[in-house]
């Protein structure tokens, strides 16, 4: 706050003023900008946050307006803050916003899209007038197709014109019916299909019809088939032309000359040249005007004789003659503009006035306003010779400039969208006499940026300088992306215009994000060259007489996303390698500084060459399968060349021609493209790679009256790619696993590999992996514990909650790396996201959200505790905790036990004596892990429940041991014991230790058991030790417990996964001892001698080596320590079993093979057959064939039970497997297959 005074000295008197002024620090400029406008779920956002002094909170929200993300209190003192957020696979699509606000309450907030989406090679457009007007008798349709290279697109359109009925429902009037009209055409040389639309039968005089043309058209690409939509609107109007008065103030002054302009614009909204237009003043011509190039007519008129208030108007048709009125019936309108002005009132009649000579004031330089004056006599003192006038520039309430010098002064423009002067003088009766007027000023910034490419289109591979001009020391991110994604979704530029600037800029926040795959997790941040993972081919001088070839492997979407800073010098070069990809690049900078910020106009580099070839691939098929490869040439040389194209040989795949095609002296003029297609059968598995060749052969050959040239320079294109291939039949996996601890002695166990009678050949694959730490192999696989999908709201935890138990185990003992704790966190808030997709409005969760018609109780319970103990890691709202424990405990009833809600999918819980009882205790067990309160009415009420059935009869074994765990929580100690003591004596001992499911399978393992076991341990660990209890009893189940995992450190279902992996996590920390060193010795019949030193230096990390003798008889020897998990993975497909099985499936198909895109349809029949009453959650995999996709909401369900559908788009062209499984009871499974009943049909259609 400061204080103002002002004092004021007459002659005789003085005046003294003293005021408080509030004093507002300058607000701030936030631009949030993205990398791109779109993504595809599952990609890892970075994001950067540039900035000047200042603390700011940032917010992410998903589709739903959960708040999924937050950063806060994160200080920024002239440095660079990065933060990252990932995207789930399964993120909802939508729109997502990202909101950062300062200390000071300034926010500002920026949107992108999440969406699955292909990259288009064209961009379609549809060109017709904006404007139809009633005249109209026809109008030139025109659909073009351009590559994002600048080149047409040659191919077939069909196009829609439409004009939409309007239905008035509350009319008695006959239903009118849209009036379409349809052609068919195809794009001439230059990508265009023109079409003349006669518009006589689009009732053009009727009220019926929407007052709008509507056109969509589709372009499917010759040789590819490839298809991309557009749509065009034209507005419809009986407005021929529109008449309006522009800068004419709204009263006159008595005198001064009246001065304004008549504006002329056509239907679209452009200027009339050289258009007759009739002034009236009240209802008398008083001139005719004629419009300039710019459609305006200026006008001055004379007032000295008006006394009262005047209305004027303005037309282009002498007024009389534009008169047509039939009712329903439309004609066209002229136009007519009307302005009434009142007269200014002055009692000395003396006036000052600007003249209406508007003008938009340039930045940086000057500008003029002219003022005209009429003072009285009787206004001026005797002798007086000089009359001061004062004039003041404003903008947004600050006086800018206060002058008092003549009358036409220069007005500098100013960092101001617009600004007001004000002229006045005092004449000698104390009158005011004054005039302002507002005027526009461009915008400019004081950072002046600027790109530019050192050519505009510069060949694949090539060198190409990007100059950065700026202020000096600013620092500036820049960034070229395809311009395939702006086709996609097109984005608000970022320019001089968008920025809104305050008086005076203080800092600058930009959000970035560079997007990277998931599975990737790099972040590149740099300003030098950077290329793919492949080797770069760099092109060396062909000797004389040799080809030359140009290779290509290198595809990015995003090419440049750099940090730079400028020097003193004000620019600086990068230098950079123009990627592969025939298209063009999108560039952009902004700066800041402390002279401000800056923004460079887009420009653009096209990475183009004459003559190259494009492939059209698949995302994957399967080895033995049949595909058929596209490569289109396209040939923009000036002269016609002869073209040989050749799809190199390989031991990955067999392929031959496809019947009637020509690949070698194939006549390719200018502007001409041509696909060549190969009918490929891969052999491999995994990525296959492909290599297709396009040459400029020499010949002495004719095309048609044209000889044929060779270029001098890329006589071959080639291009290098890879298509995934895999393996036939229904993938198994067998692991071995031995915790060995050798302290007392060397240990070893003995591993058979052994292959079934039936599978597929080639499928087989094995590794030995070796880690010092128990929680080693989750760690390493915590985005595939299961190889199972996780499509539910339970499922989805998975990734969730075993990443706490691993932060907590690594920090209680030391082991937490920032990489660990980076990648953890990662999992921890896709799954928070993730799961937030099934919360309801009442703040429970069930497995499918709000499709469900309750929440689910054990679901809810398991939610509610993974994200109080999440907490300390990542951000979860507390709000959805307390909503969760609300929720639940208004199920509980009387006698204390928690009522089931929702489907209990997971049918293992259910109690033998109630299934109540289960529930109970892992409720009971949850809120104790909240807060460990056993007082809390709630949990004393469970715990009333439970001890009742305690009391009684338990016979199953599940029940009893998570009974066990919470009365552990609980601190009854006599429960505790009395559970532990009957569990032990229902124990498995054979050298491990574990619990059996009655009715579980002898051979496959059962989930129920591992959860059970799991439990036990739990129990266990997380109290006192009893007697005959402790570590030593601990690690037989330990022992079991690994034997049991998977390759990936899971176990076979969800809920066994996340709570053995809570159990082991304590058994870890529990024996955790960092000396000690261990060695492993892997040895075969075959003669495999492989050696892992496992130390305190590296027991987290993950050693592993492939094996190659399948079948084969392994030996696993640790010396030394400390205890080492080593684990023998066998991987194989076999053909479907025909056997007997829980389930029963069955497919059938109808087909409709003689259209050009042949479809059919899939019936798949699952019934239940096994012991139980009921199933669990059941899962149905179906595979696609490969060259098929699934039509858009195809998917019926004939029984009300299933209750979601997850696509899984598998290349398959081979009888496709489809697979049934028990979600919880994996081993109740049953496979059949399917294939398309138009595969005798030998065209294959890749879509």
């Amino acid at each position: 706050v400061a204080s103002i005074s002002v004092k004021i000295q007459g002659k005789m008197d003085s005046l003294n003023q003293e005021t408080k002024v509030l004093i507002e620090p300058p607000a701030f400029v936030h631009i949030v900008q993205t990398d791109k406008p779109i993504y595809k779920p599952g990609q890892t956002g970075e994001f950067l946050i540039e900035h000047f002094f200042i603390s700011i909170h940032v917010l992410k929200q998903d589709p739903n307006s959960n708040r999924i993300a937050q950063w806060l209190d994160k200080s920024i003192n002239g440095g660079i803050l990065d933060l990252s957020h990932p995207t789930i696979p399964e993120a909802a699509q939508g729109i997502y916003v990202i909101t950062a606000e300062t200390d000071k309450g300034e926010t500002i907030s920026h949107n992108f899209e999440i969406k699955e989406y292909v990259l288009p090679k064209f961009e379609v457009t549809v060109n017709l007038p904006s404007v139809i007007t009633i005249l109209d008798d026809k109008v030139t349709l025109k659909i073009c197709g351009k590559y994002t290279y600048g080149k047409p697109v040659l191919g077939s359109v069909k196009a829609e014109f439409c004009r939409r009925a309007n239905q008035f429902f509350w009319l008695p009037s006959p239903k009118q019916d849209d009036i379409c009209k349809t052609f068919e055409l195809s794009t001439d040389k230059n990508g265009c299909a023109t079409q003349n639309v006669a518009l006589a039968g689009f009732a053009m005089n009727t009220y019926n019809y929407f007052d709008s043309f509507e056109v969509t058209a589709e372009l499917e690409e010759f040789g590819t088939g490839v298809i991309l939509k557009a749509s065009g609107s034209a507005s419809f109007t009986t407005q021929i032309r529109t008449v309006s008065f522009e800068d004419l103030p709204s009263s006159y002054k008595p005198g001064l000359p009246l001065e304004g302009k008549i504006k002329v614009t056509g239907a679209d909204g452009s200027p009339i040249a050289n258009q007759a237009v009739y002034l009236y003043v009240v209802d008398s011509l008083e001139s005719t005007l004629y419009t300039d190039q710019k459609g305006i007519a200026v006008f001055s008129l004379d007032t000295s004789s008006w006394s009262e208030s005047v209305s004027l108007s303005a037309t282009t048709i002498i007024k009389g003659n534009n008169e047509q009125t039939v009712p329903e019936v439309r004609f066209p309108d002229y136009g007519t503009a009307y302005q009434y002005v009142t007269r200014f009132y002055s009692q000395s009649k003396s006036f000052v006035g600007f003249s209406e000579n508007s003008m938009d004031i340039p930045c940086d330089k000057n500008g003029f306003l002219l003022a005209q004056y009429i003072i009285q006599g009787e206004d001026l003192q005797k002798g007086q010779r000089f009359l001061n006038f004062y004039y003041l520039v404003s903008s947004s309430h600050f006086v800018i400039l206060e002058f008092n010098q003549v009358i036409q002064h220069p007005i500098k423009g100013l960092l101001w969208c617009s600004g007001r002067v004000v002229v006045y003088t005092i004449v000698s009766s104390g009158e005011v006499v004054a005039d302002s007027q507002d005027f526009p000023i461009q915008l400019c910034l004081n950072n002046k940026v600027s790109l530019k490419f050192s050519a505009v289109q510069e060949l694949p591979g090539a060198k190409t300088t990007l100059t950065l001009r700026a202020r000096s020391g600013s620092l500036c991110s820049v960034r070229a992306i395809d311009q395939s994604v702006l086709l996609l979704k097109s984005e608000e530029e970022l320019t001089v215009d968008y920025v809104r600037l305050s008086p005076q800029y203080s800092s600058f926040l930009t959000l970035c994000c560079s997007f990277f795959s998931q599975n990737i997790g790099i972040k590149i941040i740099t300003n030098s060259d950077v290329r793919s993972v492949m080797n770069e081919p760099v092109p060396a001088p062909a000797p004389e007489g040799q080809k030359t070839e140009t290779i290509r492997t290198y595809f990015p979407e995003t090419w440049i996303w750099d940090l730079v800073s400028v020097g003193s010098s004000g620019s600086t070069s990068l230098v950079k390698t123009v990627p592969d990809t025939i298209t063009k690049w999108a560039a952009g900078a902004f700066c800041v500084s402390l002279a401000g910020f800056g923004v460079a106009p887009n420009v653009g580099l096209t990475a183009f060459q004459p003559f190259f070839v494009s492939l059209t691939l698949p995302y994957s098929v399967v080895r033995g399968e049949v595909f058929t490869l596209k490569a289109t040439v396209f040939n923009y040389l000036p002269k016609c060349i002869m073209v040989k194209a050749t799809l190199a040989n390989s031991d990955q795949f067999t392929f031959k021609n496809c019947d009637s095609c020509v690949y070698s002296s194939v006549c390719l003029c200018a502007e001409e493209s041509k696909t060549f297609s190969w009918i490929v059968t891969p052999t491999a598995l995994g990525d296959v790679t492909l290599k297709v060749s396009a040459e400029a052969e020499k010949s002495n050959k004719k095309c048609g009256t044209e000889a044929v040239t060779v270029p001098t320079v890329g006589q071959v294109d080639t291009v290098i790619t890879t298509l995934l291939v895999e393996a036939e039949g229904v993938p198994q996996m067998v692991s071995h696993n031995a915790l060995l601890c050798p302290a007392k002695g060397p240990v070893s166990k003995k591993i058979s590999l052994e292959l079934p009678e039936k599978f597929v050949a080639g499928s087989e694959r094995a590794s030995v992996s070796v880690v010092g730490d128990l929680m080693g192999r989750a760690m390493k696989n915590l985005d595939k514990l299961l190889a199972m999908p996780y499509g539910c709201g339970e499922q989805n935890m998975l990734l969730f909650a075993p990443n706490i138990f691993i932060l907590d185990y690594l920090q209680s003992t030391g082991q937490l790396k920032e990489s660990t704790r980076k990648m953890a966190v990662g999992f921890l808030e896709s799954g928070y996201q993730r799961e937030l997709n099934y919360k309801r409005d009442d703040g429970s969760y069930s497995a499918f959200g709000m499709s469900d018609p309750s929440g689910n109780t054990w679901l809810t319970t398991f939610v509610m505790k993974s994200f109080n103990a999440a907490k300390q890691y990542i951000f979860v709202d507390q709000k959805y905790i307390q909503d969760a424990r609300t929720w639940l405990s208004g199920l509980q009833k009387p006698d204390g036990c928690i009522q089931s809600v929702g489907k209990l999918f997971h049918n293992g819980m259910k109690g033998g004596v109630s299934d109540d009882v289960s529930l109970t205790a892992y409720v009971a067990a949850a809120m104790l892990e909240l807060d460990g309160n056993a007082t809390n009415p709630v949990v004393q009420n469970c715990l009333k429940c439970l001890r009742t059935a305690v009391s009684g009869k338990i016979t199953n074994l599940y029940t009893v041991a998570l009974l066990s765990y919470t009365f552990t929580l609980a601190g009854d100690q006599d429960v505790r014991s009395k559970l532990i003591t009957l569990l032990d004596q229902k124990s498995i001992n054979e050298g491990t230790r574990h619990w059996k499911r009655d009715g579980a399978p002898e051979t496959d393992l059962d989930s129920v058991e591992v959860e059970m076991t799991s439990y036990v341990l739990l129990a266990l660990l997380s109290g006192p030790s009893l007697p005959g209890f402790g570590l030593d009893y601990a690690a037989g189940i330990v022992r079991w417990l690994a034997q049991q995992q998977n390759p990936f450190g899971g176990f076979s279902s969800t809920q066994d996964t996340v709570v053995a992996l809570q159990a082991l996590a304590k058994y870890a920390t529990a024996t955790f001892s960092p000396e000690g060193s261990t060695t492993v010795t892997v040895t075969s019949v075959g003669g495999l001698n492989k050696r892992f030193t496992v130390n305190k230096n590296n027991r987290l990390l993950y050693q592993e080596e492939k094996l190659t003798e399948i079948p084969g008889e392994y030996t696993i020897k640790a010396e030394g320590q400390s205890c080492v998990l080593a684990q023998i993975s066998l991987f194989y497909n076999i053909p479907p079993p025909s056997d007997f099985s829980a389930f029963e499936i069955s497919t059938n198909t109808r087909g409709q093979c003689d259209i050009p895109r042949p479809e059919f349809t899939l019936f798949v029949q699952v019934k239940f057959q096994g012991r139980r009453e009921e199933t669990n959650m059941v899962v149905i995999n179906i595979k696609l064939l490969s060259g098929y996709i699934l039509q858009d909401n195809s998917l019926t369900m004939e029984n009300r039970l299933v209750k979601r559908v997850d696509l899984l788009v598998v290349g398959n062209l081979k009888p496709a497997v489809v697979k049934v499984y028990d979600y919880y009871q994996t081993s109740d499974e049953a496979v059949t297959d399917y294939t398309s009943p138009c595969n005798k049909y030998v065209t294959l259609h890749l879509l």
